[in-house]
């Protein structure tokens, strides 16, 4: 069974596209020298700013990000994930999309959010982000990542959606991928109960890239970039500084925490 090193991601982008992509490389280059195969970026890695600014970007930044992922993967042949990047979609619209890339640089997996967060929270901050963001129309699908596992993606507010992930668990996935920009706000409740939720009731490894910290004006990130296992334990976790969490992944693992407590095979989908 396959057994291998993966590496949670945890940065604090901004609008500085040149200086993201830098600290991006930065940490990519350092979960490599520690042994990881398989390495995440967080959600909005290339960029976090205004709306109107990412508008704008948006045709060229596509363009790049995708150019990025690529080359990071051959670089320092690794599988990445680039967790979240505006493609143009529309008039004044972008996609949110996640692309896994293997080390030869092939594109494995696409997906645009399907959830997208439009929230007004108590400490005074709002976000609607289907004003500029239209949702993706598919539902990820679970790739099996040469030498290393099956793997489903999503992308941050699709954690709160337990029905996605049973959808990737009964396509086989043994890790789900879920990049996130989580506010600091609803993270410090909410980020490592949810993550640990989605493991538990699908048996899976969960990789979790992450935003950490103040991006510009009132946006503050809550960090915590984590993996954890079918268990439910948390193997690593960043904090709240740019880094990375690093834990291994263990296939038969998985099937062994599968047959102990085999509740996907209890299911009664003919009664809901």
């Amino acid at each position: 069974m396959t057994s291998f090193l993966a590496a949670a991601l945890q940065l604090t982008s901004g609008p500085d596209t040149d200086a993201n992509f830098a600290a991006a490389e930065e940490l990519i280059e350092l979960a490599t020298r520690r042994g990881a195969e398989l390495v995440g970026l967080p959600e909005n890695f290339a960029f976090m700013g205004d709306d109107e600014r990412r508008l704008e970007l948006a045709p060229a930044l596509a363009e790049r990000c995708h150019r990025f992922l690529v080359t990071m993967a051959r670089r320092y042949q690794v599988t990445l994930l680039g967790g979240g990047y505006p493609v143009p979609s529309g008039e004044r619209l972008t996609l949110n999309r996640a692309e896994l890339i293997g080390k030869d640089g092939q594109l494995l997996a696409r997906y645009d959010k399907i959830h997208l967060f439009d929230v007004d929270l108590p400490d005074g901050n709002t976000y609607r982000e289907s004003a500029t963001v239209q949702p993706g129309q598919e539902l990820p699908s679970v790739v099996d990542a040469p030498g290393l596992c099956r793997i489903g993606l999503s992308i941050c507010y699709d954690v709160r959606f337990p029905e996605l992930y049973r959808h990737l668990a009964g396509a086989g996935a043994d890790l789900v991928m879920i990049p996130a920009a989580f506010t600091a706000f609803t993270g410090k409740d909410h980020w490592q109960v949810l993550l640990q939720a989605r493991a538990i009731e699908n048996t899976v490894y969960v990789l979790a890239p992450a935003q950490t910290g103040v991006h510009y004006g009132r946006r503050h990130s809550h960090g915590h970039a984590m993996v954890i296992d079918p268990w439910g334990t948390v193997l690593s976790d960043a904090g709240v500084t740019p880094g990375l969490a690093v834990a291994p992944i263990d296939v038969a693992h998985g099937q062994r925490v599968r047959a102990v407590m085999p509740s996907l095979q209890h299911r009664r989908p003919a009664l809901f």
